[in-house]
């Protein structure tokens, strides 16, 4: 369902949310956790990806971005 889009190759550090930041690149924040409030966000490497319209960006397990076509609409369901 998902194509991976650019090759990156990060490794993640626990603790911290990775996503693909409004500019096209991988960029994290460190998750809030017991009461703490989260981190300022901070770029992680500059991947320059443009992002087109219906579609969802992310950071895969391998740490490249991927985007698969989002989800809209659909039918009611019936009680």
């Amino acid at each position: 369902m998902a194509q991976k889009v650019k090759k990156a190759g990060i490794k993640r550090q626990e603790g911290y949310l990775y996503f693909v930041d409004k500019h096209g690149d991988i960029s994290r924040a460190k998750m809030a956790r017991g009461g703490k409030k989260g981190g300022k966000i901070e770029k992680v490497v500059k991947v320059g990806v443009e992002k087109k319209s219906g579609y969802l960006y992310f950071v895969d397990k391998q740490g490249d971005v991927s985007c698969a076509k989002m989800v809209r609409g659909g039918k009611r369901k019936k009680k």
